[in-house]
């Protein structure tokens, strides 16, 4: 979460295990991958690309489903369309200390102001 928010791909990568099996749904579109680097493009070059400034977490939930993990995450995202919310759930498998297996699922980028 920590490495997202501050939309650093050396970190996500360090999370990742090099051949992790992504899957994740957003509004418009299902995403796969199979390898870190592939994930790590995902998530900062479309869900979260340069224009877009994380400027908070507004909250966090973390708990386990047997013996998946699961953290949930609101942000406040501002780029040039304006200000944001998006929440995102995550459900991942470890290896030590990198993720095998991710899933996500996504909100959006919702407008807390009007256009």
């Amino acid at each position: 979460m920590r490495a997202l928010a501050a939309k650093d791909r050396t970190a996500l990568a360090a999370v990742l295990s090099p051949d992790v099996d992504f899957r994740a749904m957003t509004p418009h579109r299902f995403w796969e991958a199979d390898h870190a680097q592939e994930v790590v493009d995902v998530l900062l070059g479309h869900w979260f690309e340069d224009a877009d400034e994380i400027t908070a977490v507004l909250g966090t939930s973390e708990d386990d489903v047997v013996d998946r993990h699961r953290i949930s995450y609101r942000m406040t995202v501002r780029n040039p369309r304006g200000d944001h919310v998006v929440e995102q759930t995550a459900y991942y498998d470890l290896d030590g200390d990198r993720m095998t297996l991710l899933r996500v699922i996504c909100s959006g980028f919702i407008p807390t102001t009007s256009p």
